[in-house]
C-alpha cells in the first residue's frame, strides 16, 4: 500500500519529542489515492481509547463500519476509507479509557459543519492555487522594528453584512467578499496590516472565536478553506498583511471538542488546579506534554507557512505565564522552586518564537501580554526573553483612555497619565492598540469616551488619535472606531456605516485616513520606534495649559516630524513651542481644519523658527493652536556629528 499519510515510526519519534512540525500532513482527515483508489486516510491520536473508529456520511453513521486501528507504541489510530470525499461529515466514535462513548471532532480537521453542528468536514487542500509570491518574497525584507505597521483589528462576522436573505446565513460576507471589500477600503485608508478575530472554528459566535474547538480549521461561518485560501491571497496581492489572532492559552469543554478526548485528560492537565481557568469555565492546554506542544507549534506553523498569513497574534499571554492567573489560594499549584511561573509555558513561547521567526522571516510574533513579565520581546539565547516580535502596551492604552475620557477641566491634575508611558517605551518593543476590548462591555465606543458636546466629541478623537501616531510603537485600532462609530460594538451586528452620512464622521475617517498615510509616509514616525534618539519631549510639563509637544526624529535627521496637541477647548491663539534648531516648519497636518470638521481659521503652511528661547530650547516658532487644536509640522535637521565628521573627511581629503 503506497500512502504517504500513514503515521510511520519516524512519525512518531518526532511527535514523541513536539518536533513534528509537519503533524498536520500527518493526523486528520486527508483525501488520497492508494493503488488507484480514492478515498480518505484518517488518523487521530487517543493513546487511552479502548477503540476509535470513524463515523460519517458515507457510512451512515455507522459506528461499526469503519474501525480504526492502532498498531502504535505512541497512540494513533489509522484507517483508510475507500468513497470518502471531500464535503462529507465525520467524527470520531470512541470508546475511552472507561468505557465511555464519546462522539468527537477532529482535532486536526481542516474544515468544520456550519455551526450549531459539530462535526468536522473531509477538506481537500492539495490544490491550493497561490499567486502571492511577490509578496511572500518581500516579506522576507519586512523588519518589524525600522518598517511602519498600522494593523485594522477586524471581525468579518460583524465588519459588514449581506441583508439577511436565502442563501446567505445571517447575512454574513464569505471570505471571498470580504477580502475584496475590505482590501480597497485598506489600502484606502493607509493600513498596513489586518488582525482577524476569531478564524479558527468556535461553536459560540459571543465568544468572539476565543474559545476554539477547531483549532486547524477556517470557520465555516465565512466558507471553505479554498475561500480562506483566496482572501489571504487577495489581501497580499493588494499589498495588506494578514495577522490572526491565535488562542493557545485555553479550550473550551464542549463534548465535541478536546476536552476529555480519550476520556482522560489528554490536552489539559489532570489536576484541575492546572487545568482549568475558574473564571473562565475553560481548559488549560498541558504544556509539559510533548504531544501537546506539538499540537499548538504545529498549529502555529499551520497558518504560518501552509496558509501564507504573516503573523500571529497570541491572546492571554499573561494566562500562560503565571500558574495563579485569575486563581486564589488553594487554586493552583507551584512550579518546583516555589514560585508561580508557568515553566512549561515560558519553554513553549522560546520554541514557539524561534522556530516561527526562524523558519519565516519577516513573520512577526504578536504577544497580548497585560503584565510587566520582563523581556518578552527579548531575545531568548542573550536576554533569556520569551522572544516575541511585539508586545502590546496595555499600559499606555490603559493611561491614554483614563486621560482622553475625562473632562478637559480635570486633564491638569492627570497630565502624567500622558507622558508616563514615554519612560518606558523602549523596555519592549510595543504596539500602541485601541482593541475591542475596549469598546464593549459598557466601556462605550471611542467616540462615546470622549468628553463634551457632540462636536467636541469628534475633535477630542482626532487630538487622542494625533498623539497615538505619533507616540512610539506601532499602531492597531479596532474596526469602526476610525470614523466614530458610537454604539459599543457587537458581534452581532454590522458596523454602523450610515453614520458616514453624516458630515462629522465621514471627516473623522478623512482625518484618520490622512494621519495613516502620515504615518506610513514619514520614517520618523516608524523607523525609530525602539530608538531613544528618535523621541525627544520639547515640552511635557505644560499642565495648566494641558499642551503636550515633543518631536519624532528620523534615522537620517531628515523630515522631522514636531507635534503640538492641545487637549482642552481653550484657543492659544499666542502659542510659542521650542525648537531644536533653526529650520523651516511646514505644517502638514492641523486637526482642526475645517476640511475634517474644525473651525480654525486658515493659518499659514510655512514657519521659520527664530533665535527665541522657548521651552528650554534656543529656537521658538509662534502659532495660532486652536481649541483642541492638534498640529504636526515636518522640518529637516541633519544630524550635526555627521556634518562634523563629513568637515573632518574634507579636510583630509584635500578639499576646502
Amino acid at each position: 500500500m503506497n500512502n504517504i499519510y500513514e503515521f510511520t515510526e519516524m512519525d512518531q519519534y518526532y511527535f514523541g519529542h513536539a518536533t513534528h512540525y509537519d503533524l498536520y500532513n500527518k493526523l486528520g482527515a486527508h483525501p488520497v489515492n492508494i493503488d488507484g483508489v480514492e478515498g480518505t486516510y484518517f488518523a487521530v491520536w487517543a493513546p487511552n481509547a479502548q477503540r476509535v473508529s470513524v463515523i460519517g456520511e458515507f457510512n451512515g453513521w455507522d459506528t461499526e463500519a469503519n474501525i480504526m486501528a492502532d498498531e502504535d507504541a505512541i497512540g494513533v489510530w489509522q484507517t483508510f476509507i475507500p468513497g470518502a470525499r471531500a464535503g462529507q461529515m465525520y467524527k470520531y466514535f470512541i470508546i475511552g479509557y472507561s468505557g465511555e462513548h464519546l462522539y468527537k471532532a477532529d482535532p486536526f480537521a481542516n474544515q468544520a459543519e456550519f455551526r450549531p453542528g459539530t462535526a468536522s468536514v473531509i477538506a481537500d487542500l492539495r490544490n491550493l492555487k497561490w499567486t502571492d509570491d511577490a509578496w511572500m518574497k518581500k516579506r522576507k525584507d519586512f523588519d518589524v522594528n525600522t518598517s511602519p505597521m498600522c494593523i485594522y483589528e477586524c471581525h468579518i462576522g460583524s465588519w459588514m453584512k449581506h441583508p439577511e436573505i436565502d442563501g446567505v446565513p445571517e447575512g454574513f460576507y464569505n471570505y471571498r467578499e470580504f477580502a475584496e471589500r475590505a482590501a480597497d477600503y485598506l489600502k484606502e485608508m493607509g493600513y498596513t496590516h489586518i488582525e482577524l478575530m476569531g478564524i479558527a472554528e468556535h461553536p459560540f459566535d459571543g465568544s468572539w472565536g476565543y474559545q476554539v474547538t477547531g483549532y486547524f480549521a477556517p470557520t465555516s461561518r465565512y466558507g471553505t478553506p479554498e475561500d480562506f485560501q483566496y482572501m489571504i491571497n487577495y489581501f497580499h496581492r493588494k499589498g495588506i498583511g494578514v495577522i490572526l489572532d491565535w488562542v493557545p492559552a485555553h479550550f473550551p469543554k464542549d463534548e465535541a471538542g478536546l476536552a476529555k478526548f480519550d476520556g482522560t485528560e489528554l490536552y489539559e492537565h489532570k489536576d484541575p488546579r492546572q487545568g482549568e481557568h475558574p473564571d473562565w469555565g475553560t481548559k488549560i492546554f498541558n504544556y509539559g506534554r510533548p504531544e501537546v506542544k506539538n499540537f499548538l507549534l504545529a498549529n502555529a506553523l499551520y497558518w504560518i507557512e501552509f496558509f501564507h498569513v504573516d503573523g500571529l497574534r497570541v491572546d492571554a499571554v499573561a494566562s500562560m505565564l503565571y500558574l495563579d492567573y485569575g486563581k486564589k489560594d488553594g487554586q493552583w499549584v507551584a512550579n518546583k522552586y516555589g514560585e508561580n511561573k508557568n515553566l512549561e509555558a515560558i519553554e513553549l513561547f522560546h520554541h514557539l518564537n524561534t522556530l516561527i521567526l526562524g523558519r519565516n522571516k519577516g513573520a512577526v510574533m504578536i504577544a497580548e501580554e497585560s503584565t510587566a513579565w520582563p523581556h518578552v520581546t527579548g531575545d531568548v539565547e542573550k536576554d533569556g526573553g520569551l522572544g516575541f516580535s511585539l508586545k502590546w502596551n496595555m499600559g499606555w492604552m490603559n493611561d491614554f483612555l483614563e486621560y482622553m475620557k475625562l473632562d478637559p477641566l480635570f486633564r491638569r491634575g492627570n497630565h502624567y497619565k500622558m507622558t508616563f508611558s514615554t519612560s518606558y517605551a523602549y523596555s519592549e518593543r510595543y504596539i500602541l492598540v485601541l482593541s475591542h476590548d475596549e469598546v464593549v462591555h459598557l466601556k462605550c465606543s471611542m467616540w462615546s469616551k470622549m468628553p463634551g458636546i457632540y462636536e467636541d466629541k469628534f475633535s477630542n478623537l482626532r487630538a487622542a488619535y494625533t498623539y497615538m501616531m505619533g507616540h512610539p510603537g506601532k499602531k492597531l485600532l479596532f474596526m469602526g472606531q476610525e470614523f466614530g462609530q458610537q454604539r459599543e460594538w457587537s458581534e452581532a451586528r454590522e458596523l454602523d456605516w450610515f453614520l458616514l452620512g453624516q458630515d462629522l464622521n465621514r471627516q473623522l475617517q478623512d482625518y484618520v485616513r490622512d494621519l495613516w498615510h502620515i504615518y506610513a509616509k514619514y520614517p520618523a514616525v516608524y523607523a525609530t520606534d525602539n530608538d531613544p534618539h528618535g523621541f525627544v519631549w520639547i515640552n511635557a510639563d505644560d499642565m495648566d495649559r494641558s499642551i503636550y509637544s515633543f518631536v519624532r526624529r528620523s534615522p537620517d535627521g531628515k523630515k522631522n516630524l514636531l507635534f503640538v496637541l492641545n487637549m482642552t477647548p481653550m484657543a492659544r491663539p499666542d502659542y510659542r513651542v521650542g525648537c531644536l534648531k533653526k529650520a523651516t516648519y511646514k505644517l502638514i497636518l492641523n486637526s482642526m481644519d475645517p476640511k475634517y470638521g474644525g473651525d480654525a481659521p486658515r493659518s499659514r503652511k510655512s514657519y521659520t523658527s527664530v533665535k527665541e528661547e522657548c521651552d528650554g530650547k534656543p529656537y521658538s516658532i509662534a502659532y495660532d493652536l486652536p481649541a483642541y487644536g492638534c498640529a504636526v509640522f515636518v522640518y529637516d535637521d541633519p544630524d550635526p556629528d555627521k556634518k562634523k565628521k563629513g568637515k573632518k573627511a574634507g579636510k583630509k581629503s584635500g578639499k576646502k
